[in-house]
């Protein structure tokens, strides 16, 4: 089996699985008995271990059910918070931020991105706004947005980042980065499926938009899960930790895996351009058929994500290369290949002498 699909979901570290079964009887830790006050315990270190690694102060840490819901709390939240009604995001956001903006009745106005996949115009954060927002680094593509421009273009204006794919592969330290809020979410750095993070600065805070408790500053009520809590902050310990040798050893293999690609195939379009994540490669095979080339990899063992959406069975390019201005003609036939801790070079070599054929059966049934 060949996983290159790490955007999506990267496999549970050992380290998450025990701390997970260490704490899974915990109790409520809201209770003032003692086993209310032994899970207190470990979810107050869990939360000081992440504001430690991610340069926050331990109130800042919010825990969630997921990345979604935490981009959803700082969006809705510091939209609600403000009495203004314009908010300015870009057209290659993931849709747990893209469909929430659209959700709130604003006026939005989109900064523009390039051919690349980067930002390329912050003029309009110019005008002040309710909040901005911007993916730390695209999910698609992988390509990695300058944030600290946004922040400084600002202002007064709040702005809340979407890191689900940043944290874990790039330095992120949160008071220095300067934003409002910061979403990130435990399965794609080895943690455990429903679990994430909002980091989020006292002030301007967001509004709540659930309620029904004071659990973590009234902004996410609810019992918290103690063991899911334990098993992230295990994650991304381990995960930052090892994060400079490993970007460098997965950003070779992706080289590698994009050289082997351009060598062997016909006309490709490389999607994920500088600066980007270490493991993301996305790449168009004009006039091949997305679904087939999953289909046929999935029957070689490979198991990798197409570049473009499917609606409602229809299979049609995804928003984020629309927003590039690629072609329909070269977008529809895309592959999303994301390497993680797990690929090894056997991975890649695996891949580079299947790809080839894969794309010339799936440009055939691109044209039926």
């Amino acid at each position: 089996m060949v996983y290159l699909d790490h955007a999506a979901t990267s496999p549970m570290r050992q380290v998450a699985v025990d701390a997970w079964i260490e704490h899974a009887g915990a109790l409520n830790p809201g209770s003032q008995y003692g086993a209310g006050r032994r899970a207190r315990s470990v979810l107050d270190d869990a939360r000081e271990s992440v504001a430690e690694i991610m340069g926050a102060d331990p109130v800042e840490v919010i825990f969630t059910a997921s990345g979604t819901e935490a981009d959803n709390l700082a969006v809705q939240g510091l939209y609600r918070a403000s009495e203004l009604t314009r908010v300015v995001s870009t057209e290659i956001e993931h849709p747990a931020v893209g469909e929430t903006v659209a959700a709130l009745g604003a006026d939005v106005e989109f900064l523009p991105v390039d051919r690349s996949g980067h930002v390329s115009d912050l003029s309009a954060l110019e005008t002040p706004a309710a909040l901005a927002t911007c993916m730390y680094a695209n999910n698609e593509t992988g390509a990695i947005q300058p944030v600290a421009e946004i922040v400084a273009r600002a202002g007064d204006t709040p702005v809340h980042v979407d890191a689900v794919q940043a944290v874990a592969k790039l330095p992120i330290h949160f008071h220095d980065l300067g934003v409002t809020t910061l979403a990130s979410s435990a399965h794609k750095f080895g943690g455990p499926r429903g679990a994430g993070f909002l980091l989020a600065r006292r002030s301007p805070a967001p509004t709540a938009i659930i309620h029904g408790g004071g659990q973590e500053r009234g902004i996410r009520p609810g019992t918290v899960d103690v063991a899911s809590a334990a098993a992230l902050a295990a994650a991304l310990r381990e995960a930052v930790g090892e994060m400079a040798a490993e970007d460098v050893r997965i950003a070779e293999l992706r080289n590698t895996l994009r050289d082997n690609i351009l060598a062997t195939v016909d006309d490709v379009v490389v999607n994920s351009v500088e600066p980007v994540l270490p493991g993301h490669l996305h790449v168009s095979f004009p006039g091949a058929d997305g679904d087939s080339m999953i289909m046929l990899l999935d029957s070689l063992g490979i198991e990798a994500a197409t570049g473009s959406a499917c609606h409602s069975g229809v299979n049609r390019m995804s928003h984020v290369l629309e927003a590039m201005g690629v072609q329909m003609s070269d977008g529809i036939g895309s592959l999303r290949l994301t390497l993680g801790r797990t690929t090894t070079a056997e991975d890649v070599d695996a891949v580079s002498r299947h790809l080839a054929d894969v794309v010339a059966r799936a440009r055939v049934a691109g044209l039926r």
